[in-house]
């Protein structure tokens, strides 16, 4: 029998854990808007806004930045080199816009600028072939799969870390809200002769929300979660100053059950400019932290080259 003094003997000293914790649960700054708090594995990110509002743009942004190495054949790309899987509930994902923003940013951090020679573009093929297999896709039509996907992740996710050699290091949810009316429509009273419960709004979200944390549990990521508002308030023409603050007040009204929003450790809110200004002809967008609240917010705007913070 082990003695009480083995068996609280320290296998690492507190330098040795830190610099492994760390390394295995490295704090990185995303791209903007994300960029004003760190994150780690183990944080559930809300990205919430109407649509439009660049939340999928922004979760592409992320993605890039997760799946670039940091470092390829002495150029510099400030990436983590690690794995991302990319849930798809909206099942509008485009994948050819994600392959042209994953290419401008190799070009980008190259210096180099896409020059056609033939049907050829100027940019290291290897290293985005590379990339690409960091990238993970599936996609839900209905909370059933969504349900079903959470429930296989573990085993797919071992596999990928035997065969890609490092574990998927963030789990991108696009939409979270997606199915939220049909599910809320769904009765919530007990069928059939096993008199099990029918998938209602809140049993969806309970389920979804016990696979997470099971996940995170034995695979620690960093969530990221987009979630479309439900806009009480729509601007028909120009607003007065006090419609335009009580619209502002309502622009975030959670419809999640408080099960889902109980798990959300941060929370950031997207919406247009109240003023419909704009900047080189696109148009503005703000930011605002909900959870932890910040006193401040950013502005930006969605070009060519992604996600613009401007002063």
């Amino acid at each position: 029998m082990t003695s009480a003094s083995s068996w609280i003997k320290a296998d690492e000293t507190a330098k040795e854990a830190l610099v492994r914790i760390l390394t295995e649960r490295p704090v990185v700054v995303l791209p903007p808007p994300l960029h004003r708090l760190p994150l780690r594995v183990g944080n559930v990110v809300e990205i919430v806004g109407p649509s439009p509002s660049a939340k999928t743009l922004i979760l592409i942004q992320a993605a890039i930045s997760c799946i670039l190495p940091k470092e390829w054949k002495s150029e510099q790309y400030g990436g983590l080199e690690r794995a991302v899987l990319f849930v798809d509930l909206e099942c509008r994902f485009d994948v050819l816009s994600f392959s042209r923003a994953l290419e401008r940013r190799i070009i980008g951090a190259n210096g180099l600028r896409s020059s056609m020679k033939g049907n050829e573009k100027d940019y290291d093929k290897e290293l985005f072939a590379a990339c690409m297999k960091r990238f993970l896709y599936t996609r839900c039509y209905n909370s059933f799969e969504f349900l079903a996907t959470l429930k296989t992740l573990h085993y797919r996710l071992q596999k990928e870390k035997e065969k890609q050699g490092g574990a998927v290091y963030m789990l991108m949810i696009d939409s979270i809200g997606a199915f939220y009316w049909v599910d809320r429509a769904a009765p919530s009273s007990s069928t059939g002769k096993n008199n099990r419960k029918s998938l209602s709004l809140q049993t969806v979200a309970e389920s979804v929300v016990q696979e997470i944390q099971r996940l995170l549990l034995v695979n620690p990521m960093l969530v990221l979660a987009a979630k479309s508002t439900i806009e009480a308030i729509r601007n028909p023409g120009k607003w007065s100053d006090e419609k335009a603050v009580g619209a502002r007040n309502q622009s975030h009204r959670d419809y999640m059950p408080s099960v889902w929003q109980s798990l959300v450790s941060h929370r950031i809110l997207l919406r247009g400019s109240d003023d419909e200004r704009k900047y080189q002809n696109h148009p503005i967008f703000l930011t605002e932290w909900l959870l932890p609240s910040l006193k401040f917010s950013d502005n930006f705007i969605v070009n060519d080259d992604g996600v613009l913070v401007i002063l």
